[in-house]
């Protein structure tokens, strides 16, 4: 297992008489203090781009990022809307058999076979691409910068060291 603690910096450390060893995963602010323009002038971007992801450790239940929490908030929303699009028509079907069983008038097929057909790669596909775009939004909230250009020779291009 890894440290479950973020990196201190001086003013997070110090502030509110937190100990040294006591680091906060609010970048620093006092516990009623809201960040109200998305993280920036608070600390929170900041203490993003210091933050080590590959050796902190992830936790469904309780993140140790602010970052982490709004991304798993993302992608738990997602898997409870796929959860819905892929089990609902097969659900209804069970509890609802003679209205789901139903030829459809226009093309032919039962409601059932349609919604599972038809509508799960389609929510699907539309569910990756909200996911994306919310991925974006959450990405300038902190804002992390996915340029390629790193600027550094010793960086390779799938991010990793050159060896």
């Amino acid at each position: 297992m890894t440290d479950n603690s973020s990196h201190d910096t001086d003013d997070a450390a110090t502030e509110g008489g937190r100990a040294a060893g006591d680091a906060a995963t609010d970048g620093g602010r006092a516990a009623g203090d809201a960040a109200t323009d998305g993280g920036v002038a608070t600390g929170a971007a900041q203490q993003h781009r210091q933050t080590d992801y590959l050796s902190e450790e992830v936790n469904l239940l309780k993140p140790s990022t602010a970052y982490m929490r709004d991304h798993l908030r993302i992608v738990w929303t997602g898997f409870i809307v796929w959860a819905l699009i892929v089990f609902g028509p097969v659900t209804m079907t069970m509890l609802a058999p003679g209205t789901m069983t139903t030829t459809m008038p226009v093309l032919g097929f039962p409601w059932h076979y349609f919604l599972v057909a038809f509508g799960a790669p389609t929510g699907a596909l539309i569910l990756a691409a909200v996911y994306a775009r919310q991925r974006d939004k959450l990405d300038d909230k902190y804002g992390i910068d996915h340029s390629t250009d790193t600027g550094s020779a010793d960086t390779a291009s799938d991010g990793g060291q050159r060896e």
